[in-house]
């Protein structure tokens, strides 16, 4: 960390930038955010607002909607650095382009500064608006100036000393040419690497279940229904995302009191709000342009999808039970879109038997859940309905269901649907052991505390669900006598 200016150095006031400076995040998206959530349809008058000023806009935002300063994510290097300067006598100033109202919660909640200065709803206090006024109260070169972006080059030009932080790796070089460079704080994060990591990629396998109704009717190798059944699996790629980037605006304030979703992108201010607003209809707008083009049916399956996991996500997760046969039915959401996308017949083992090995690995999931939750001590999980005294009936339902999904496929092998397409259909019996110990496995491990939150991404990693799926392609294999 820079160590703090010496006492008989300090000539000028320090002052400070806000947003993407003192705070990793901006609060006039904050702000809006807050509002949209309140009153989705005031977004109708934000262009309105726009038209008189960008100052204006603030000020009407910060009129209907608040924030919790608390909850904010800081830049934490920065705030002690400020906190030495501080102890050492330098006098500080919060400048921020800002509604006032806004900047003063923050600048009260920190008790660093000696004055704040924000927007007030007819000048903008940014770029050079900002110079100027910092130029009025303390004169040419009397002043240090901390920023963050671009934004802060005709500031710095009239500043005697530029503060960088959390900056592009290119910024220090554009301001050195317009004043001394200061200490220089940390690069910030990787827009790329955090926008892909709130996109989820490692949820993606899920969605090759849509490939399903291909393999299971023997149909894998004709082209043109591979190439559907891809299309089909990008667009759940795309919904989903953007379904997960919704989702983490909507929780975005609880995601920041959890002790490891704070992490996440939006909640810890790696990724900026607005990518999120943008970022949510783009992917679901162009997950839904690739339905249109493959099917009517696929395009309503989609549609379906995005509605139940946002349905799930507002208040479904909250019902007992309704949350976990949600949570399966989405993945059999899957299994229909992908018959849907390739026009393959549908099979009615296949969707009884998804049903319930789906319904049996949701249980698992909200079992290890509850499990946690009683090793905190904890009566329940937050946000959600069940308690700590529903572990065995969790527990007893999840294991009824495995073994009901191998019953289902046990009692198929003698139907017509699979006489046709094996010449030794009975050998698939030998399935019917080889997921019996999948799923016991799967819930000893689950018991035992070795199973992470997700089922499905654990299987994804899992040796051993690797081996069982090896042995049971070699036995489809030797069942169709090829």
């Amino acid at each position: 960390m820079p160590p703090p200016v010496a006492i008989g150095q300090i000539t000028v006031p320090l002052c400070v930038d806000l947003d993407g400076t003192v705070i990793k995040t901006d609060l006039v998206w904050e702000s809006l955010l807050r509002l949209l959530r309140r009153s989705p349809f005031s977004v109708l008058l934000v262009p309105f607002w726009l038209l008189k000023g960008r100052a204006y806009l603030k000020a009407r935002i910060a009129d209907r909607s608040d924030i919790d300063p608390t909850t904010i994510p800081y830049n934490e290097e920065f705030i002690d650095f400020l906190r030495q300067e501080k102890h050492a006598g330098h006098r500080l100033l919060l400048v921020t382009a800002s509604d006032q109202r806004l900047a003063d919660k923050v600048g009260v909640h920190l008790g660093l500064f000696d004055e704040v200065l924000g927007s007030d709803g007819r000048v903008n206090l940014r770029g050079g608006n900002k110079g100027e006024v910092l130029v009025e109260k303390f004169g040419e070169k009397g002043f240090d100036y901390a920023g963050n972006s671009s934004v802060d080059l005709p500031v710095w030009t009239r500043a005697r000393r530029a503060l960088i932080v959390n900056a592009s790796p290119a910024l220090p070089d554009k301001a050195r040419r317009t004043a001394e460079v200061g200490p220089v704080f940390r690069s910030r994060p990787s827009f790329w690497s955090a926008f892909l990591a709130a996109l989820r990629p490692h949820h993606w396998p899920k969605n090759l279940i849509v490939f399903v109704p291909l393999i299971t009717a023997h149909r894998v190798h004709e082209m043109p229904l591979l190439l559907e059944a891809l299309l089909a699996f990008v667009a759940f790629c795309l919904v989903a995302s953007g379904v997960y980037l919704l989702n983490d605006l909507l929780d975005l304030e609880a995601d920041r009191h959890h002790a490891t979703k704070k992490t996440r992108g939006l909640a810890s201010g790696d990724l900026p709000i607005w990518c999120g607003l943008a970022g949510f209809p783009a992917l679901m707008l162009a997950g839904g342009l690739i339905a249109w083009n493959l099917s009517a049916g696929f395009l309503a399956v989609l549609g379906f999808y995005v509605l139940l996991t946002t349905a799930y996500s507002w208040r479904l997760k909250q019902a007992p039970l309704v949350d976990v046969f949600c949570l399966a039915g989405l993945y059999t959401v899957r299994l229909i879109g992908g018959h849907e996308a390739t026009h393959v017949a549908y099979s009615f083992w296949l969707l009884v038997f998804s049903m319930f090995v789906f319904l049996s690995l949701a249980l698992v999931k909200r079992y290890v859940e509850i499990d946690v939750a009683r090793e905190e001590r904890r009566d329940g999980i937050k946000g959600r309905g069940s308690s700590a005294g529903d572990l065995c009936l969790v527990s007893s339902l999840g294991a009824t269901s495995g073994y009901l999904a191998v019953l289902v496929l046990a009692l198929d092998v003698n139907s017509n649907d699979v006489v046709v397409l094996y010449e030794h259909p009975t050998a698939l019996l030998l399935i019917c052991p080889l997921l019996l110990y999948w799923v016991s496995r799967t819930w000893m491990l689950a018991h035992r505390g070795k199973m992470q939150d997700d089922p499905i991404v654990f299987t994804l990693k899992d040796p051993g669900s690797y081996a069982v799926g090896l042995l049971t392609l070699l036995i489809i294999w030797l069942a169709t006598g090829k």
